[in-house]
């Protein structure tokens, strides 16, 4: 439905990590390799990145497939970053294509997206709106993404770590609702992401650490997350753990 990435590394600009290597995530918004759902993503995409001397992140959007954003390529060769999280998107049926589902979504110095669907939404939209964090604007798109999202923010905000929430959420709204919940996160300073039911891919280098729905370039230190999983990275390394391991044994597993 959708392809995504995180970085966190030593700082590169939005153009060498976006648009330049041969399966940038440029690419994957017209010609992605390993998709399992969907030919292309067109119905928009947005990039979130931290400024030093800001608290927050900055986000861009559009609801315009990446490929046509000139704009955003020439200013993309000047902005460097140490911390991105990025997404095209592919719109789920019966969601609009509008730049306010477009993701990464972003709330206090939090950055999130989600590639994957919600089966039969309808049925347990208001079981998650009960779990999600009111008044979260970001919560309130009109589309199924956001109420994942709303729903880590609510853990984020009750003292859950970043990727002990991320297992909760994949693993509650799994219970409510078979779909597709790869998740992915960051605070500036760790990245998280959940493979279940996509593909999900992580690159540890020297200087870097990238998690992404699939390879960007044919670095052969890429290696396929196993299903069912979390990612946890940080300066010092990545980290792989079944799901339901962290969700179960987290201190903050109860919502209420």
């Amino acid at each position: 439905m959708c392809r995504h990435l995180a970085y966190l590394g030593a700082p590169t600009t939005l153009h060498d990590l976006l648009h330049a290597p041969a399966q940038s995530l440029l690419v994957q918004s017209y010609a992605p390799r390993r998709q399992k759902h969907g030919l292309v993503n067109a119905d928009g995409y947005g990039v979130g990145w931290y400024h030093p001397g800001r608290a927050r992140p900055v986000r861009y959007r559009r609801a315009t497939p990446m490929w046509a954003d000139a704009s955003f390529a020439e200013v993309a060769q000047v902005v460097s970053a140490a911390c991105v999280l990025a997404a095209v998107r592919s719109a789920t049926p019966g969601f609009p294509v509008d730049e306010s589902c477009a993701q990464p979504f972003t709330c206090d110095g939090w950055l999130f997206s989600h590639n994957g669907r919600i089966e039969g939404f309808a049925g347990v939209e208001e079981d998650l709106r009960r779990e999600a964090e009111p008044a979260v604007p970001d919560a309130r798109a009109p589309v199924d993404s956001a109420l994942l999202f709303g729903m880590a923010v609510r853990l984020w905000r009750r003292g859950r770590p970043l990727a002990g929430a991320l297992a909760h959420v994949a693993a509650r709204a799994s219970a409510l609702a078979p779909g597709r919940y790869n998740l992915l996160a960051t605070d500036g300073l760790r990245l998280a992401a959940t493979a279940c039911g996509d593909s999900l891919y992580v690159l540890r280098t020297g200087e870097a650490v990238v998690t992404a729905s699939e390879p960007f370039d044919g670095d052969a230190r890429w290696r396929q997350v196993p299903d069912g999983s979390l990612v946890t990275a940080d300066a010092h390394g990545a980290v792989i753990r079944p799901i339901e391991e962290v969700a179960c044994t987290d201190p903050l597993s109860s919502t209420t």
